[in-house]
C-alpha cells in the first residue's frame, strides 16, 4: 500500500512550474528549489526530486519515466505470480500419477 500523500496534487503541480520557470532563467536559477520550497512550504530536497523527475518525463534529462516505471513494477509482479504459478504447477505435477509411454 503506498505511502500518504503529504502535499496536494495541485500544490506540487504548481511548485513544480514555478521550479522549473524558475530554473531557466539563469537570473534565477540558483536557489530556485529552495525559494519556491520556502513559499509553499514544501521540503526543498522532495521539490528536487520531482522537479527532476518531471524533467525526465517531459523528455529533458535522461532517465526512466513515471509511466516506465510503473510498467516495470507491473511486469515484475507478474513475474513473481507467473513464477509463483509454475512452482505450484511443479510441485503438484511431483505428486500426480504418471501415464506410462508404452500400451499395452
Amino acid at each position: 500500500m503506498a505511502a500518504p500523500r503529504k502535499y496536494p496534487e495541485e500544490l506540487r503541480e504548481r511548485a513544480i512550474r514555478m521550479a522549473v520557470d524558475l530554473r531557466r532563467d539563469p537570473a534565477t536559477k540558483t536557489g530556485a528549489l529552495r525559494r519556491v520550497g520556502e513559499q509553499l512550504g514544501i521540503n526543498p530536497e522532495t521539490l528536487r526530486n520531482r522537479v527532476q523527475q518531471a524533467e525526465i518525463d517531459e523528455g529533458h534529462r535522461p532517465g526512466v519515466t513515471t509511466a516506465e516505471a510503473q510498467r516495470i513494477v507491473e511486469l515484475e509482479r507478474e513475474v513473481r505470480e507467473l513464477r509463483r504459478a509454475n512452482e505450484i504447477l511443479r510441485t503438484a505435477s511431483a505428486f500426480s500419477p504418471r501415464r506410462s509411454s508404452t500400451a499395452s
